[in-house]
């Protein structure tokens, strides 16, 4: 029969969504945070880690024994105690055991267990064999002795332990890193020595502060041997925020010709590096470098070959370019976040840390005393027992061979306690020699002694702490090594700029009248004598090196500059100023400039105004130039003039009305850009209407003489001419010769009228 079962919505439990995932949220958060990612600082170990640990000691894989498959391990672990996925049980596994991650690795592996170029490059676990490694005792060789509490596994089966009774604080010298819900860890390791001598300071003062507890932990420890190079006061800061970040360096030397990179930072990869070195190559980024390989072997497990191209390479030069560029110098986030005694995530500093675990330790050893202490206890109340019989033994035997209740007369008899009797009963007739009384008297009297001493090391903390330090000290003697991360002083290091890093060579850039522009090698080329595009001729030339700026000026006042190294070659016809830069409409390029950045140079339009300034006011990295000539209304930009002498040269301006006037450079002022000063008078009606302008300007040295060119005709102008067009800043000047004063152009020259005739 078919029987209709009607929903009652009573029975429902309803709450709203936003609750209901909030506190499904937060349960996932806090598991995250408690039993995935972040380590305990009791015994530096997170669940998978604790676990995988745990199952090794259950299957007897002591470093003293054969090698076991991984996957035997890896199955026991997710079996028994963390069911979750076998791969990310086995690359944790894989961590512990690889010794450039781990700075005391817990377990001994046994085939690709991967490699410090590629730390995942471990072969499957039914490949590889595993025990644990000599340094996991320190944390299994109290654990059933007390010492811990235990839980059920995940399906109550079975126990396992909430901690390990470490002997010394892991948490610190493996290190951790993990990403929980809101909150990551990374912890770095630390050396051995260092962290147990400063635990034993602890014990001895326990008032001590984080400035003494920094004299004794310099810093981190980690597996290879790079530097790190961050100042002492930043370490102690972390130390004192548990935030902050290390940097460590590559160790490299000069071997002949060679530079030879013998330590790489943490978990840096060499074949990366060696990448990274040849994209710049290919780039031609470090034409300073002719060649690099890898040497690497198990006699060197690192040993990265740089072959500069010459021995005139500064070494330390280009390595600090490469620490910049590279990974031959990482970063590293330092965060000391894990779990406390009391169960929640926090931040904590050094001093806290170790204070912290201490007091783990401090009552862990009294555990163990305690729990020896109990056994010792219960065999003294056993053998107690036992030597009755020994006096009593023929009253014993006839109580054991003709009572029906044997145990109860022995109680009855003797004054027995049930476990006495119990002993008694299970005594096999052997032991009733004569030797075995004296040897049972020679175990209590031990025992004895042994039960005094403890219960002295329980009376007392001073005692107790006093053999804490003991076995510390005994384990850095044991496990100790000596620092492999030296913490060294080192200048920051600076990258190389494409200049650096390109020969500088003298170069001659060309620049057409249409604005085409080229450049080429050596400064001995004839650029009239170069091939134009049709309808383009020669317009200006300047010289300099390849590595300097090539400063272009056009009609409007504005500046422009590129490096001479990306001007094409002169061979050919060269490219269009306008591919580099944007010009405003209508203006056309004037001229090149190149030199010091310290170069004086004047700047003038045809209104008759202009300043003195220097080529680095030119110079700018935008497309569009910047102006620095403000032009008046209706006026033209003049060609520049380059300075030679500040002090002793002089500025010739000339109008197309033949007026000319000479004066010192010097009274001219110095901008970065304006309009400037009045270079020579013109009335303000007259400029407007364009009725008279300044032709050309020119600047003349010591010496030299000045070369007005009017039409096919020309006349020279020597020094001792000079006086009678010499005057003030501003003047109106002098008229020039009938028929010179429709001038076109006036140079500066260096030789004589007769050569120039």
């Amino acid at each position: 029969m078919n029987t209709t079962e009607t929903l009652n919505f009573d029975d429902i439990e309803t709450q709203p969504v936003h609750e209901f995932a909030e506190r499904a949220y937060l349960n996932y958060s806090m598991y995250v945070i408690l039993d995935r990612a972040l380590p305990s600082i009791a015994d530096g170990l997170k669940p998978v880690q604790r676990r995988i640990v745990y199952a090794m000691s259950e299957l007897g894989l002591k470093n003293t024994v054969k090698f076991k498959k991984s996957a035997r391990t890896v199955g026991d672990v997710i079996g028994k105690y963390h069911p979750h996925g076998d791969t990310a049980c086995y690359e944790a596994m894989v961590l512990m055991a690889q010794p450039f991650s781990y700075r005391y690795p817990l377990i001994e592996g046994q085939g690709n267990w991967g490699s410090a170029d590629d730390a995942k490059s471990f072969a499957a676990m039914r490949y590889t064999e595993a025990r644990l490694s000599p340094y996991a005792q320190v944390l299994l060789s109290e654990l059933d002795q007390g010492t811990v509490k235990w839980r059920p596994n995940f399906d109550g089966t079975l126990q396992e332990p909430e901690l390990l009774p470490a002997r010394l604080p892991n948490v610190l010298l493996n290190g951790s890193t993990g990403i929980a819900v809101g909150m990551a860890t990374d912890i770095p390791p630390h050396n051995l020595q260092e962290v147990g001598q400063a635990c034993i300071h602890f014990l001895k003062h326990p008032d001590a502060t984080l400035e003494e507890v920094a004299q004794l932990i310099q810093g981190p420890d980690y597996p290879t041997g790079a530097e790190i190079i961050t100042p002492e006061e930043e370490i102690l800061d972390i130390y004192r925020q548990g935030t902050g970040t290390i940097r460590m360096r590559a160790v490299y030397k000069k071997e002949k010709d060679e530079i030879i990179i013998s330590e790489l930072p943490y978990q840096v990869s060499g074949a990366k590096v060696l990448a990274q070195i040849a994209d710049q190559m290919r780039a031609k980024k470090l034409p300073m470098i002719s060649d690099l390989h890898d040497e690497s072997d198990h006699e060197h497990p690192t040993r990265l070959v740089i072959i500069p191209r010459s021995n005139r390479v500064d070494v330390d030069e280009l390595m600090s370019h490469l620490f910049t560029t590279t990974e031959l110098e990482k970063t590293y986030r330092i965060n000391f976040n894990m779990i406390g005694l009391e169960g929640r995530p926090q931040v904590k500093s050094l001093d806290c840390i170790l204070k912290e675990w201490i007091r783990y330790r401090i009552k862990t050893v009294r555990c163990r005393l305690q729990f020896r202490l109990d056994k010792i206890l219960d065999r003294l109340h056993i053998l107690e027992g036992l030597l009755i019989i020994y006096l009593n033994i023929d009253e014993v035997i006839r109580i054991v061979r003709y009572e029906d209740d044997p145990k109860t007369q022995l109680i009855k008899r003797f004054q027995l306690t049930d476990r006495q009797a119990e002993a008694i009963l299970d005594l096999k007739l052997r032991y009733l020699a004569k030797l075995e009384e004296i040897k049972l008297q020679e175990e209590t009297k031990k025992l004895t002694q042994e039960r005094e001493e403890l219960e002295s090391v329980l009376s007392s903390d001073e005692k107790l702490k006093s053999l804490i330090a003991q076995e510390i000290e005994s384990d850095i003697a044991q496990y100790g090594d000596v620092r492999r991360s030296k913490i060294v002083k080192r200048k920051e290091a600076t990258s190389m700029s494409i200049l650096d890093t390109m020969p500088s060579e003298p170069v001659t850039v060309i620049l057409s009248e249409q604005g085409w522009v080229r450049a080429g090698k050596g400064h001995d080329i004839d650029p009239t004598s170069l091939s134009y595009k049709s309808g383009d001729a020669y317009l200006a030339t300047a010289h300099g090196k390849s590595t300097d700026e090539a400063i272009f000026v056009d009609s409007s006042g504005r500046a422009y500059s590129t490096f001479a190294h990306k001007l094409p070659s002169a061979r050919s016809q060269g490219k269009p100023l306008t591919g580099y830069f944007n010009p405003p409409a209508g203006a056309i390029f004037q001229t090149v400039l190149m030199g010091e950045k310290s170069q004086k140079i004047l700047m003038a339009c045809d209104a008759g105004y202009g300043f003195v300034t220097v080529l680095e006011n030119l110079l700018c990295k935008n497309r569009g130039g910047k102006s620095i000539l403000h032009l008046p209304k209706n006026a033209k930009m003049l060609k520049p003039c380059l300075i030679r002498n500040f002090d002793k040269d002089f500025i010739v301006s000339v109008t197309n009305e033949g007026r000319l006037l000479i004066f010192p450079v010097n009274q001219l002022p110095e901008l970065s850009k304006g309009k400037g000063n009045k270079i020579i008078h013109i009335p303000a009606s007259r400029i407007q209407n364009r009725e008279e302008f300044v032709v050309d300007v020119a600047i003349i040295g010591e010496n030299e003489h000045l070369k007005l060119v009017s039409g096919k005709r020309y006349i020279v102008l020597k020094s001792n001419d000079f006086d009678h067009y010499l005057g003030e800043r501003g003047r109106r000047g002098k008229k020039l010769p009938r028929g010179f004063q429709r001038i076109h152009y006036i140079e500066a020259i260096h030789t004589s009228v007769e050569e120039i005739r």
